[in-house]
C-alpha cells in the first residue's frame, strides 16, 4: 500500500503547464488530475505545506528516493576533539535548465529533525534567514555556492556539536530540495591534542632562535587561544613574550638538557592543553680536564705535570664536555696540524714508563663549533736516582740520630761532672758540713757539752796527718732519751746527733 493514499488511484493524471514560450517543461512541475484545483510548480501558490506533506523529497511521493538530477557528496561521519575545529568538504548538484529564471542560490545546513522552513540553520549563505545563535560564527560555509561547493568549517568545536545534520538548497520556487539521504554525523570528543612546538633544531649557544608554539586542529573562532611559556632554567624568561605563541631564546651550554613548556588556553572556556620539550643545545668544549686514577689534575694556564715513576704504567683519561660529543685524542708532544695522534680517544695509556715517554702529551677536543686542547708535563723519575736520593737521606737520618744521641751524652756527662765537683767543692768552703751525709764535724762544731774539752780549740799540733785527714768514716748516733744541756731560754731541736770520728792507722 503507498504511503500517500491518492498514488494508489488508477485515475491519477499528470498534465504539464509549460511556461510561456517554454518548449519542455521541467521534469519536476506537475499538476495532478485527481487533484484539479491543485498545481505544483512556480506560481501555482503551493508553498512549504505541500512541499513536505506530499513532497519530502522534492520528487514524486511515489517515487520512494531523491529526483534524479539531486546528488550531495559529503563525509558520513566526522568526529573532531573539543576546542578544535574541522572542515568538511561537501559538494552538491541539482537539475537546472536555461529556461529558468536566475534568482539567488541559497544552501543551508540544518540540524536533523528540524524544519527547513521554520526552523534557524546553523550556517547559511542566507542574510534574511537567522542562524543559532550557538553556533553563530563557529559554523561557516567555505567555497562558492555556484560552484556547488557546500563545505563546511566547524571551529571551537563543542560537546553539544555532536548530532546529524542535513543539506537544504533553494533557488528562487523553482528549485528546492532537502538532501535527506545524505547527512553529516558530527561527534565532538574530549581534547587530547597537544601543541606542537617549532624551532629550528639542535639550538646553538649563543645564537637567538625563535620558537613557535601552535595547536594542531585549531582554527579562527570567536574565542582565541592563549599561550603561556615555563622554563626550568635558570635565567628566566621575559614576561612580555611569555603570553605570546612566539618565543625568541638564547641558549646557553648549560641550558642543554633543560625543559620548556607550552600551554594553550582556549578563552572562556575550560579547555588546557600543554607540550613540554627536552632542548637539545648544542655547544663546543669549555675546558678540558685530565683525570689519574679518577683524581683530577691541577690544570694552570693549560698546562699540567705530572710526576712519574720510571717502569710503572700510567692510564690517563681526558674529558671535555660538549654537545654533540667533541672527538678527543692524544698526541706526544706539540702536534703540527697534520700530526698523527698516539690514541683516538680520551684514553692514554703507557704500560711502562720511561725515558722515551719523558716530556709533553697533548690532549686536543675537536668540535665543529670549536676546538680545544691542554699539554701535560710529564716527569719520570728513575730508579737510580732514587736511590742516590735515598742513601743520602738515610745517612743524613743516622747522622742526626747520632749527633742527638751525642749531644744527650754530653750533657748527661757535663751533670754528673758539675755535681761531683760541687761535691768535692763543699768540704773546702765548708769544713764542718759534709757533701753527701750533711754531718758536721766535731773541730768545727761546737756542741753545748759542759765540761767538755771540746769547747777550746785544738792546738795545731795535735791535727793528724793528710793522709789519715782523707780516710775519715762517719757514722749515724743515736741517743735514746737523752737530754742535752741548753741554756735555760732554749730547748734541745732534737734528739739525734751526727759525729765524725777520725781513726788512724
Amino acid at each position: 500500500m503507498p504511503k500517500f493514499p491518492f498514488c494508489a488511484r488508477p485515475q491519477l493524471s499528470l498534465t504539464l503547464r509549460l511556461p510561456v514560450g517554454a518548449s519542455s517543461a521541467p521534469p519536476h512541475i506537475w499538476t495532478f488530475g485527481a487533484f484539479p484545483s491543485l498545481t505544483a510548480g512556480p506560481g501555482t501558490g503551493l508553498g512549504p505545506w505541500w512541499m513536505e506533506t506530499c513532497c519530502p523529497c522534492c520528487c514524486c511521493p511515489c517515487c520512494g528516493g531523491e529526483e534524479p538530477g539531486y546528488e550531495l557528496q559529503v563525509q558520513k561521519s566526522v568526529t573532531v576533539q573539543e576546542g578544535l575545529c574541522v572542515f568538511v568538504p561537501c559538494s552538491f548538484s541539482y537539475p537546472w535548465s536555461s529556461w529558468y529564471s536566475s534568482p539567488p542560490l541559497y544552501v543551508y545546513w540544518f540540524r536533523d529533525g528540524e524544519s527547513q522552513y521554520y526552523s534557524q540553520a546553523v550556517a547559511t549563505n542566507n542574510p534574511g534567514r537567522g542562524v543559532k545563535p550557538e553556533t553563530r560564527g563557529r559554523f561557516r560555509l567555505l567555497g562558492d555556492v555556484w560552484k556547488k561547493n557546500c563545505s563546511l568549517s566547524i571551529g571551537d568545536a563543542r560537546m553539544r556539536d555532536t548530532g546529524s545534520y542535513f543539506f537544504y538548497m533553494e533557488r528562487g520556487n523553482d528549485v528546492r530540495h532537502s538532501y535527506q539521504q545524505n547527512k553529516l554525523n558530527l561527534e565532538v570528543t574530549a581534547l587530547k591534542e597537544k601543541p606542537d612546538i617549532h624551532f629550528l633544531e639542535p639550538l646553538e649557544s649563543g645564537r637567538p632562535t625563535r620558537l613557535s608554539c601552535s595547536l594542531p586542529g585549531s582554527c579562527e573562532a570567536e574565542r582565541p587561544l592563549t599561550f603561556s611559556w615555563t622554563w626550568n632554567a635558570l635565567s628566566p624568561l621575559d614576561p612580555e613574550t611569555t603570553r605570546s605563541s612566539e618565543l625568541t631564546l638564547t641558549p646557553r651550554p648549560e641550558d642543554h638538557g633543560t625543559n620548556l613548556t607550552c600551554q594553550v588556553k582556549r578563552q572562556g572556556a575550560q579547555m588546557t592543553t600543554e607540550r613540554t620539550v627536552q632542548l637539545n643545545v648544542s655547544y663546543a668544549p669549555q675546558n678540558i680536564t685530565i683525570f689519574r686514577n679518577g683524581t683530577a689534575l691541577e690544570i694552570v694556564q693549560n698546562t699540567s705535570t705530572l710526576p712519574v715513576l720510571e717502569g710503572q704504567p700510567l692510564q690517563l683519561l681526558c674529558d671535555a664536555p660538549s654537545n654533540p660529543p667533541a672527538h678527543l685524542s692524544w698526541f706526544q708532544g706539540s702536534p703540527a696540524p697534520n700530526t698523527t695522534p698516539i690514541s683516538n680517544t680520551g684514553i692514554l695509556e703507557l704500560r711502562r714508563v720511561g725515558s722515551a715517554e719523558e716530556g709533553g702529551f697533548t690532549c686536543r677536543a675537536q668540535h665543529p663549533l670549536g676546538s680545544l686542547q691542554i699539554f701535560l708535563n710529564l716527569s719520570v723519575y728513575w730508579r737510580s736516582n732514587l736511590r742516590t736520593g735515598v742513601v743520602p737521606a738515610a745517612l743524613g737520618g743516622a747522622g742526626v740520630m747520632a749527633l742527638l744521641c751525642i749531644c744527650l751524652c754530653l750533657i748527661f756527662f757535663l751533670i754528673v761532672k758539675a755535681r761531683r765537683k760541687q761535691a768535692a767543692g763543699r768540704p773546702e768552703k765548708m769544713d764542718d758540713e759534709d757533701p753527701i751525709m750533711g754531718t758536721i764535724t766535731s773541730g768545727s762544731r761546737k756542741k753545748p757539752w759542759p765540761d767538755s774539752p771540746g769547747d777550746q780549740a785544738s792546738p795545731p799540733g795535735d791535727a793528724p796527718p793528710l793522709e789519715e785527714q782523707k780516710e775519715l768514716h762517719y757514722a749515724s748516733l743515736s741517743f735514746s732519751e737523752m737530754k742535752l744541756r741548753e741554756p735555760k731560754d732554749q730547748e734541745a731541736p732534737s734528739t739525734t746527733e751526727y759525729s765524725e770520728i777520725k781513726t788512724s792507722k
